[in-house]
């Protein structure tokens, strides 16, 4: 099974502000937003994810898809690349290309990146991949929570919260993390559309402590 050149049309892109845009409309604009990114995002992710268990491949592709996100969370030049609306599909798809050849990435997703660049769907990415590993971690009977800190999150604070939220959901938990120095607070945990319950404060208090120590 091949991967699709041309996947439905859904939605349009948010337009020049990109994936953290603000407008007047504040958190209703950036709600509409998500909701847009989370439409165009999944049937992507269903068709990689189906594709990745037909020859067995959902840990290396989502491993793969880790480092497509750490590039972007590495580099502003490739996020604004990624969101731009005045680089067209070709020639993205063309400096996709050149990206990934030095990159290495599993052939796979190598491939899924360049349809998602020529169907000009590259400023859906992040979510895409977010879609991606929640369908890998439910296929494995596991939860996903969305983790955005301040700061990058040590090994150390990753075991601690995921084993924190395994207690309290009763499952394994898989993070897809996030990074925004502006957060205030310095840790904030999602799972599914709901944030997590004072029930988990104390071992997110002491993560944020340890964080704020490292700083």
């Amino acid at each position: 099974m091949g991967l699709p050149q041309s996947l439905p049309s859904v939605g349009k892109c948010p337009g020049s502000r990109g994936l953290d845009a603000t407008s007047n409309r504040g958190g209703a604009a950036l709600a509409e937003q998500n909701s847009v990114l989370t439409q165009i995002a999944r049937p992507y992710a269903a068709a990689l994810y189906e594709l990745s268990q037909s020859d067995g491949s959902v840990d290396a592709v989502e491993s793969s898809l880790g480092d497509v996100s750490k590039l972007a969370g590495d580099s502003e030049d490739f996020r604004r690349f990624l969101r731009s609306p005045v680089i067209s599909a070709d020639e993205k798809s063309m400096a996709l290309k050149a990206i990934l050849a030095k990159a290495k990435l599993n052939p796979t997703v190598a491939n899924f990146l360049g349809v998602v660049a020529r169907n000009g769907r590259l400023f859906a990415l992040p979510a895409i991949i977010r879609a991606y590993k929640m369908l890998a971690a439910q296929g494995r009977g596991e939860a996903t929570a969305d983790v955005t800190s301040a700061t990058a999150l040590s090994a150390a604070q990753r075991a601690s919260l995921a084993d924190a939220l395994k207690q309290k959901l009763g499952k394994t938990v898989t993070l897809t993390e996030h990074v925004d120095p502006s957060l205030i607070g310095g840790l904030q945990v999602k799972v599914g559309s709901q944030m997590i319950d004072s029930s988990l404060k104390t071992k997110l208090s002491a993560i944020k402590v340890a964080m704020k120590e490292v700083g």
